[in-house]
């Protein structure tokens, strides 16, 4: 089942991004998840752990048909709260989705997988409801900034307690062995817990090295989803003779 946020989880959460971490990372983050997933307006985007709606109003002002999943109600009536009528909204977990195989076009997983007991159940599933693009975005244990931040979680109150962080490496496998051989694109964000760093840190994330950099506190990844149809191979003289044969079987013959 994985965690589900109650109201003292639904809180801490909106606290940390409300905090000047989360704000940078915010910020940062919906810079490298737009220019990845390139979404266009009148596209359907299902966002599987949409949690308080953050990523769903961005969504909309960039035109989306938006539709957000997740396991905890009170994340979700924070989300009702902000969204009203802009958005469909539904309690559901992110490995049995309530929805048509290919029903979106784009289907986004930002810091939900961190939260889950089968990261490769759920990427499977979401994989069925999408028919173009998936979107997973985590959050790096390799990263000086999130080693902080699950260290700090040990002695104070922090969704970091729960989560379980992923590596470049490991995500990138997950997303294989659930899509097979997909075309991917991927990039980094660089956050610094100290305040003095953090001021720098949205031009540091222009360069190329930054935005590819394995040891980001944000990695995301987009895959295009790919479809095959294998056939079987017939040998048509077999066939032929298998219908001569046929033919012999018959009345007359």
């Amino acid at each position: 089942m994985g965690h589900i946020f109650d109201l003292k989880s639904a809180r801490l959460y909106d606290e940390w991004l409300n905090s000047p971490g989360g704000v940078l990372l915010d910020r940062l983050s919906t810079d490298l998840i737009v220019r990845l997933l390139r979404p266009k307006r009148g596209e359907r985007v299902l966002d599987v752990g949409c949690g308080t709606g953050d990523h769903l109003l961005l969504f909309h002002k960039l035109g989306l048909n938006i539709t957000g999943i997740d396991a905890s109600p009170c994340m979700l009536d924070i989300a009702k709260s902000r969204l009203g009528s802009k958005a469909s909204l539904q309690v559901s977990m992110a490995d049995d989705l309530p929805f048509e195989d290919n029903e979106f076009d784009i289907a986004t997983l930002i810091i939900t997988l961190e939260f889950v007991d089968d990261p490769l159940a759920t990427l499977k599933e979401v994989g069925r409801v999408t028919k173009d693009r998936v979107f997973v975005g985590v959050l790096n244990y390799l990263s000086f900034d999130c080693i902080l931040k699950k260290f700090i979680s040990f002695f104070h109150d922090s969704i970091f307690r729960e989560a379980h962080l992923f590596s470049l490496w490991g995500i990138r496998e997950d997303i294989k062995r659930a899509y097979g051989d997909t075309l991917i694109d991927w990039g980094s964000v660089q956050t610094m817990p100290a305040f003095f760093v953090r001021r720098y840190s949205r031009n540091s994330n222009t360069y190329p090295l930054a935005q590819y950099c394995p040891f980001g506190a944000f990695i995301g990844i987009c895959s295009k989803m790919m479809y095959t149809l294998r056939t079987e191979g017939i040998r048509i003289e077999d066939e032929v003779k298998k219908g001569a044969e046929s033919l012999v079987d018959l009345p007359g013959f």
